[in-house]
């Protein structure tokens, strides 16, 4: 049995999280931890991770990435508790602490736990190894208005792969309008539309001579983030050290 603490447990994707572990036998939720208080009564809620006392193998957060380094300093203390990092917008000093803090604790990381897109990912790259620089490279990512970074981690994601074929060769463009000039062939432009309840769509652009080649994918539901998270925190208990993503939890 998983044991698991939700950061964020009061937000849409917690309570997500909860419904998906609600209809499974290998995990539970030991307790929540979100700065509202409150919670629903199932589990303990705390307003900070410190103050948790119950016992658990996995953190799973959907909080803030404010919220990072108390998770794993958090981790460190109890013992190399693993955690699932799912919250978007962390800055690159961020992601260097990620990185750093794997060497000694089993840390899962992927900036969006779905299936679909991290397929969309593998083929984006494919057909970036097929297509070369002869074809120019567009991100476009829309979600909904309450969304507060942009572009999305998963934009980020998508552009992070296809700059890794070309081998970090690329520069992304985030704004057209400020540049009156030309289209350059090493650009990935990344443009982010927020509007409605937009769950999720991603279009990876591959535009050449005379043909365009679009490959997409559309979230219908936050459930399918939330059950990401649950089969990784699953996946990770017990692992050693190391920066785990959905290549292998695949």
């Amino acid at each position: 049995m998983t044991n698991i603490i939700l950061c964020g447990c009061n937000g849409k994707m917690g309570a997500a999280v909860q419904n998906f572990v609600n209809q499974r036998a290998d995990c539970s939720i030991a307790a929540g931890v979100d700065v509202s208080g409150g919670g629903n009564g199932s589990f303990p809620v705390y307003t900070s991770l410190a103050d948790v006392e119950e016992e658990a193998q996995v953190v799973v957060d959907f909080s803030h990435p404010s919220a990072l380094s108390s998770i794993l300093e958090y981790c460190r203390s109890h013992s190399g508790t693993a955690a699932v990092l799912c919250t978007t917008g962390y800055s690159a000093e961020q992601t260097q602490e990620i990185q750093e803090a794997a060497k000694e604790l089993p840390l899962f990381y992927s900036r969006n736990m779905s299936l679909g897109v991290n397929l969309l990912i593998e083929l984006a790259k494919k057909a970036e190894a097929v297509l070369g620089d002869s074809f120019d490279v567009e991100v476009v990512e829309m979600h909904h208005n309450q969304k507060i970074d942009a572009p999305s981690g998963t934009a980020l994601m998508i552009a992070d792969a296809i700059n890794q074929v070309r081998d970090h060769s690329m520069q992304y463009v985030y704004d057209r309008h400020s540049q009156r000039k030309k289209r350059e062939k090493k650009e990935i432009g990344l443009h982010s539309v927020r509007g409605g309840t937009i769950v999720g769509e991603h279009q990876v652009i591959f535009a050449g001579q005379s043909e365009v080649l679009t490959l997409s994918h559309s979230a219908q539901s936050k459930e399918l983030f939330a059950t990401g998270a649950v089969n990784a925190a699953v996946f990770i208990e017990g692992k050693g050290p190391g920066l785990y993503d959905m290549s292998h939890l695949i």
